[in-house]
Parts: C-alpha cells; sequence; structure tokens
C-alpha cells in the first residue's frame, strides 16, 4: 500500500528502555505505512543536561506550534540519578514544565483487553481520569523548619494592603509546604473536562476535599459548577449524561463499586494517585493511555502512563532478555495520531491508527503477551517461560498481525 501523508507530528524522544522500544515502535509499526512530517526533540536526560533543559522549553513552544506530539516516557532526576549522569542539577520533571506552559489536562485511560483478569472485577467499561496539570504539589515551596519560630502566608496585592495569615507557631524543628493554583488554570481544567466528557458522551465527575479546604478546594468546586451551569448544562442534558461534585473520599469508594463509563477530574497530585490506582485496576499499568489536552482542545501530547522501565534497562545493555510491554508507547503513537487525523480530516490515518490499536488488542487476546500481562493471567507463582513473549518478539507479533490485517 503506498504510505499516508501525514502532517507535522513532534517527536518526543525519551530515557531508558522506552526509548530503545519507541525507536522500535517506529520502525517496525510506523514508518512502513506513514510519511510523517516528524520534528524531532530530544528529550533525553543527556540531552537535557547538556542544553540546560532548554531543549524541553523549545519542545513545548513546538508543540504549540504544530499541534500534536507523541512523547516517549523521560527520566525525572532524583539526587540518584544526578550522581549516575553527572547532571549540572536534579532537572525537573520534563511533563511537568511541558503541562505548564501548555496548561489544560492529562487525560489517562485503561486499555481493556478480554483476557487480562481485573482487580476490582466490575469495572466493565473505562474509568477516564482527568489530571490536572498545574501548580499544587508539583510547584509548591517547601522546607525544613529547623527550630521553634513562628510560619505566617504574607500577600502583597499590587494595590492594596498586605495580608497575612498565621500558618503554624513551631515550638521545635518541623516542615512546611506552601502551594498555589490560579483561576485560569482551573477554568482551562473545567473546560478541558466538560469537552472531553462530551466527545465521550460520559459523565464527568470532580472529586476535592473542600470540606477540609474550604477555600483552595472549594474555588475549584465553585468554577467547575459555575461553568457547568453557564455554558455545559443544556449540551450535557441533550447526550443523556451529566456533571456531579463529590468528595474525594466519596468518589473513591463510588469508582470501585461501579461498573465505570465516567470521567474523573482530579486535581493535580489527585490525578496522579488515582491513575495509577484505576490503571493497576485493570490489570496493568502497561496497558494505559495518556493525554495532555489543551484548554481549546487544539493541542495534544499524548504519552505512556508508565515509566521509563530503569530495572529492564541494563538487563538490555549486557545482552539479556527483556519482556517490556511496549502497548502503552503504541497506543501514545495512536492517539497522537488520531488527533493528526482530525486536525486535517485525514480518513485514511484514522482508519489506520484504529486498525493497529484493534491488532494490539487483537495480539494479546489471542494469547501473545509480555511478562507483566502473563503473570496477570497465570499468577507470579505459576507462569513459565512459553506464557510470554521477549521485548521485540511481541512488537514483531503486532507488526505480523498489522501487515496481515492491512493486506487481507
Amino acid at each position: 500500500m503506498e504510505k499516508i501523508k501525514v502532517g507535522p507530528i513532534v517527536d518526543i524522544l525519551g530515557d531508558e528502555m522506552t526509548r530503545i522500544i519507541w525507536e522500535e515502535i517506529k520502525e517496525k509499526l510506523i514508518f512502513p505505512y506513514l510519511d510523517i512530517d516528524l520534528h524531532i526533540y530530544d528529550l533525553g536526560l543527556e540531552n537535557r543536561d547538556k542544553t540546560n533543559d532548554q531543549i524541553t522549553i523549545e519542545c513545548a513552544e513546538a508543540l504549540m506550534r504544530f499541534n500534536v506530539g507523541v512523547k516517549c516516557a523521560t527520566i525525572t532526576p532524583d539526587d540518584k540519578k544526578a550522581k549516575e549522569f553527572n547532571l549540572k542539577r536534579t532537572w525537573n520533571s520534563p511533563n511537568c514544565t511541558i503541562r505548564n506552559i501548555l496548561g489544560g489536562t492529562v487525560f489517562r485511560e485503561a486499555i481493556i483487553c478480554k483476557n487480562i483478569p481485573r482487580f476490582v472485577t466490575c469495572w466493565s467499561k473505562p474509568i477516564v481520569i482527568g489530571h490536572h496539570a498545574h501548580a499544587d504539589q508539583y510547584n509548591a515551596t517547601d522546607f525544613i523548619v529547623p527550630c521553634p519560630g513562628k510560619l505566617e502566608l504574607v500577600y502583597k496585592p499590587k494595590d492594596g494592603k498586605e495580608e497575612r495569615y498565621m500558618v503554624h507557631d513551631y515550638k521545635a524543628a518541623g516542615i512546611a509546604m506552601g502551594m498555589f493554583n490560579t483561576d485560569a488554570s482551573i477554568i482551562n481544567f473545567a473546560h478541558s473536562s466538560f469537552q472531553y466528557a462530551l466527545e465521550r458522551s460520559y459523565p464527568l465527575f470532580l472529586s476535592t476535599k473542600n470540606t477540609i479546604l474550604t477555600q483552595y478546594d472549594g474555588r475549584f468546586k465553585d468554577i467547575f459548577q459555575e461553568l457547568y451551569t453557564r455554558e455545559y448544562k443544556k449540551q450535557f442534558r441533550a447526550k443523556g449524561i451529566w456533571y456531579k461534585h463529590y468528595l474525594i473520599d466519596e468518589m473513591v469508594a463510588y469508582a470501585i463499586q461501579s461498573e465505570g463509563g465516567f470521567v474523573w477530574a482530579c486535581k493535580n497530585y489527585d490525578g496522579d494517585v488515582q491513575s495509577d490506582c484505576v490503571g493497576q485496576g485493570y490489570g496493568s499499568l502497561g496497558l494505559m493511555t495518556s493525554i495532555l489536552v489543551s484548554a481549546d482542545g487544539k493541542t495534544v501530547q499524548a504519552e505512556a502512563a508508565h515509566g521509563t522501565v530503569t530495572r529492564h534497562f541494563p538487563i538490555y545493555q549486557k545482552g539479556g532478555e527483556t519482556s517490556t510491554n511496549s502497548v502503552a508507547s503504541i497506543f501514545a503513537w495512536t492517539r497522537g495520531l488520531q488527533h493528526r487525523a482530525k486536525l486535517d480530516d485525514n480518513q485514511k490515518l484514522l482508519r489506520f491508527t484504529q486498525i493497529l490499536e484493534t491488532v494490539c488488542i487483537e495480539t494479546i487476546e489471542s494469547g501473545f503477551m509480555t511478562k507483566d500481562l502473563a503473570m496477570c493471567v497465570r499468577g507470579k507463582r505459576n507462569i513459565q517461560r512459553s506464557d510470554y513473549m521477549e521485548t521485540f518478539e511481541f512488537i514483531n507479533k503486532v507488526a505480523e498481525n498489522l501487515k496481515h490485517k492491512l493486506y487481507t
């Protein structure tokens, strides 16, 4: 078949084992079928250090320019990694840097395969986590309080009287943190969440702890409700869906007992925690998509919801056998390409991405899978080498099945 012409895509390179499978996916599943206008940004840790992390900012600017990006998993270095890589400093999370520049919301959703057992057995439909991608703990100021003293928050308006808020009177050493968010970011978060729920025809829930953080979390609740009443209520009702706010405690209980089939809007840290819980509840974090959507819906960055699979990388470097699940990385490509297809009204590209996703799921449901999934099916104690495929065997099997599906 003739290669499908594809508009601009920002290809964001990452680290360790996921970087290896990222290149394999392109060579086996993408390049044979697509002629892409590719713009490559290397966010591998060494290159980020070499450029003083300017490459991450340039990458975010390219995303805003071209509107579609696909991102490999990257390292957020701690002190141990900084020493291992001889870094100039412990650079910030590239995900946080990009999210703070783009704004918007990260939506994470499980890839459901019929033969992968779910730890939460009643979940028959997807639960989509909408993860607010700005500030809170991720841009907080925290420090160790070394001795007795008073901690105050001081607000200095540009025009007006200074305001002071007592936080704590320390009698001995301790710790402290100050964090923030903005109305503009919360409004963007709300718009993204409402629009995504409408696109999926799913009800939307927002969870906060507004009974404790009456001003902070209460602001999230109020903004969502105001926008829903003013702009989205009629559209939701027309689709037979709804919006509701829950306390985070109640929402967790509701989610565990539900069948799924909704979008769950979470504050920044809550979204990180709950997306991992939900991903594991469906069977594996290796079967989860992650998409950053700007507030206007025009710009999308798709990525895997897991890390760089650090433990497999040294084994691969020494020539040993690994069994790394590549499905979430494959879906990063398909979901990014689907947005490109939407922007360009490219029906051939859309059909290709849908076929590739179907092939991945059918391959697993036919019994061909990596070790993490085989352990879900067989159990850790019962697993045999014949139950799973090595990293590149699995990608090759998907490539074989894709070729068969496209040409028959």
